[in-house]
């Protein structure tokens, strides 16, 4: 047995093995003489899904490398690897991903495999880049799944939560490769209740983050260039003085409202150039619990306005800032997104603070606004919800009983919501 957590701490598990399979005959054969198995990145999910007590995989170090298609247009990449890794590596080949969440140590199969997203009105979350799959099944044995062969296993395995496999290889789409500038600066939390959507329409990445009780807000806001490059590190949150503002805030929770408006009253406004996969990751060191709902655009602000007024009127002890953004619609079957184009609201909380009551009121606001969770983000769905949000629940759990019948790629989280 071996003790494993994830990023934040707040999910344990012994699992029986943890792995790090070099070769295909390795993985296959792990994968199949296991009762369980589940694999994992750099372990950002926030809601237990690679716990097990059975085989834990990483596959960091399986043999692979990235294939450019003869049009440039996909490439076929190890599903293990690091978003970090595998960016660095199209930028060598003359290639970008079209879209990227603002961290970048998640793996490429575990990103793709709970819808995560980045910002922009126009474009889509991870799992919309997803062409076709190559997996270990059950069994050991390797399956591929795409648009023509396998069509509806590959349809539930683009949005999959790790259930229908191992993936070893993902083709995904590419753009030529680009740079982007970035520019932070302060705004007033009213114009953007105002004016945020003109602001998402002129800019191909825009969002802002809030600390409950200031108003204002921290605009970032992202776009192509062909200026020079610039080096200058900018991140949307200083860590080091936020770290001490966390420290404060845990002793002394009658302070952080003011502590929020002194965070923005020093606040400057930063930018730089760069390419695209660096400069869309910023830093994240100061360890955290995460609550993210996606809602229907047209009830994005007005449920960010009625969590901050809940959390004032309580005087609740919020010391992150919330993180509001826009992401294009999909036809993914399990994806938040796939009933039109959507706002997302990420709610954070310090990790030596109290989170888990304060998560559930404010669940109850967002699912008053029509919001859906982020699968890897902390949420209290039930079987029953599920069945009610996703028409195509059942027959998401119909390919994985075919696919998986002995529940193999099952925990008990997910056991719950998909056997």
């Amino acid at each position: 047995m071996a003790a494993w957590s994830n990023w934040s701490g707040s999910v344990k598990a012994t699992p029986a093995q943890v792995a790090r399979p070099k070769t295909y005959a390795e993985l296959q054969a792990m994968v199949a003489a296991a009762a369980k198995v589940r694999v994992v990145g750099a372990g950002h999910s926030f809601m237990p899904l690679c716990e097990t007590d059975g085989l834990l995989l990483n596959l960091e170090d399986l043999e692979g490398r990235i294939v450019v298609a003869a049009d440039r247009r996909t490439v076929t990449a190890p599903a293990g690897w690091s978003l970090k890794r595998l960016t660095q590596a199209l930028w060598d080949e003359g290639l970008s991903l079209p879209n990227q969440g603002d961290v970048n140590p998640q793996s490429l199969a575990g990103a793709i495999g709970t819808g995560t997203h980045g910002t922009g009105r126009d474009l889509g979350s991870l799992s919309t880049m997803a062409q076709g799959f190559r997996l270990v099944g059950p069994d050991g044995v390797l399956v591929d799944c795409d648009r023509v062969q396998r069509r509806e296993l590959f349809e539930a395995q683009r949005l999959g939560l790790g259930l229908f496999g191992v993936a070893t290889e993902i083709t995904i789409d590419v753009l030529p490769a680009y740079r982007l500038e970035e520019r932070i600066e302060k705004r007033p939390l009213a114009e953007m209740m105002e004016g945020f959507e003109e602001i998402a329409a002129r800019h191909r990445h825009a969002e802002f983050f809030v600390f409950p009780y200031s108003d204002q807000v921290i605009l970032k806001t992202l776009h192509p260039t062909d200026a020079p490059d610039t080096y200058e590190r900018t991140t949307d949150v200083d860590e080091r003085p936020f770290r001490i503002v966390n420290e404060i805030a845990t002793a002394v929770p009658a302070l952080i409202p003011p502590l929020h408006r002194l965070m923005m009253t020093a606040l400057g406004a930063s930018g730089r150039v760069g390419p695209a996969y660096q400069v869309f990751p910023s830093d994240r060191t100061i360890r955290f619990e995460e609550m993210e709902y996606e809602l229907p655009r047209a009830n994005g602000l007005p449920a960010l306005m009625e969590v901050i007024r809940w959390i004032r009127k309580g005087r609740k002890p919020v010391a992150f800032p919330f993180e509001f953004r826009l992401c294009a619609a999909d036809d993914i079957w399990l994806s938040p997104f796939n009933l039109g184009p959507g706002a997302s609201i990420s709610m954070h909380q310090y990790a030596r603070m109290a989170w888990r009551d304060l998560f559930a009121e404010a669940e109850t606001i967002f699912q008053g606004f029509g919001g859906r969770p982020h699968w890897a983000k902390r949420h209290t769905l039930t079987r029953a919800d599920v069945d009610r949000l996703y028409p195509m629940a059942e027959r998401f759990r119909d390919i994985r009983r075919a696919a998986d019948p002995g529940g193999k790629f099952l925990n008990p989280h997910l056991e719950a919501l998909f056997a």
